[in-house]
């Protein structure tokens, strides 16, 4: 199911479907999109009679809960919902029997993690008529300024390119954090004042901006340890997992060597950092040309091959993600050929 199709999905199911597997690697937009879905049936999401929060464990130790929970009438009337929350394989079977004999009317939310194309849940979901499963990939460089725009010209405001591209740059990949951000400059703004420029986005959201990935990627470049740790403890603390931000210092790095590359072929810088998508922010620009300077074509490739081994080491069960992503990041830093010496 494609994006589009999945938030009008959340918005509006359809009624044949009595269930609904919302996952995938952007939290904020799996609780966005279970929220939706909670909405289309029950005003407040907090109403203890129509509403029903079941657990993992829970189900795994006593499976005949959701279909008493789907069979039983509210207290009050009215339609209920049954939210499952960080569901997993384990309870693929469950749901494949109660595809089988489904009861009751409640519509069944049920909230996953990162599910692998393998995932047994998933293809319960994805192959019963009665069910459908909405995936919630991060949001890109294609995805964002559709999604940014849609925020801002439902508050009547518009953006000018070049404050979209900063955005674009520096609000990361998180559903939640970036309508969060996008909401608050709308406030900051006011409603129906026209457009929002770039120093409107700078003066909001520059604080924002120093805690993005890119900011960790830059300090990894330039070899500066002491920024790296501060921007890696950040970045954990907004929850990025170590699999981001390995990806998003790899498209950094993508960048430097797309540059660092066509300068090596005589082309002037200026006209390299112009081929950039999205466009190199202003501010950023004499750092990143530094950078280019003092990282050769060559040293860029292994330092991206280290990063696509270390995110495949990650992904290995049990292996230490957080301990391997730290000290490739540090390894990396402590090589950069910008390092002040």
């Amino acid at each position: 199911m494609t994006a589009n199709r999945a938030d009008a999905f959340s918005r509006s199911p359809d009624p044949v479907c009595q269930a609904v597997l919302v996952y995938g690697p952007d939290e904020g937009l799996v609780q966005e999109r279970c929220l939706n879905l909670l909405k289309s049936v029950v005003e407040d999401p907090r109403d203890p009679f129509r509403v029903v929060d079941l657990e993992n464990d829970q189900l795994k130790k006593d499976p005949a809960l959701l279909s008493d929970e789907a069979a039983a009438l509210s207290m009050m009337g009215g339609r209920k919902v049954i939210r499952v929350k960080s569901a997993g394989d384990l309870l693929a079977n469950l749901f494949k029997d109660y595809f089988q004999n489904p009861v009751g009317d409640a519509l069944i939310v049920v909230e996953g993690g990162d599910l692998p194309g393998r995932s047994r849940l998933r293809k319960v979901f994805e192959d019963s008529k009665q069910g459908a499963a909405l995936p919630c990939y991060k949001d890109d460089e294609k995805s964002l300024p559709g999604l940014i725009r849609q925020i801002i010209e439902k508050e009547g405001l518009f953006i000018e390119n070049d404050a979209l591209a900063f955005l674009v740059g520096n609000l990361g990949t998180d559903r939640r954090l970036t309508r969060r951000e996008v909401e608050k400059l709308c406030l900051y703004k006011g409603i129906n004042s026209g457009k929002i420029s770039l120093q409107d986005v700078v003066v909001c959201v520059g604080d924002t901006a120093s805690l993005t990935l890119d900011d960790l990627a830059a300090a990894v470049a330039a070899g500066k340890t002491d920024e790296l740790e501060k921007q890696l403890l950040r970045a954990q603390q907004e929850h990025q997992n170590p699999i981001t931000i390995l990806r998003a210092v790899s498209r950094y790095f993508q960048r430097l060597h797309l540059v660092s590359g066509l300068t090596a072929q005589s082309v002037p810088l200026d006209k390299a950092l112009g081929t950039l998508r999205p466009p190199l922010f202003w501010k950023a620009a004499d750092a990143f040309k530094l950078q280019v300077r003092k990282w050769s074509p060559l040293a860029l490739t292994k330092a991206l091959s280290q990063l696509m081994e270390t995110e495949a080491a990650c992904k290995k069960t049990g292996a230490p993600s957080e301990t391997l992503c730290a000290r490739t990041l540090l390894e990396l830093t402590a090589k950069s050929p910008a390092r002040a010496r």
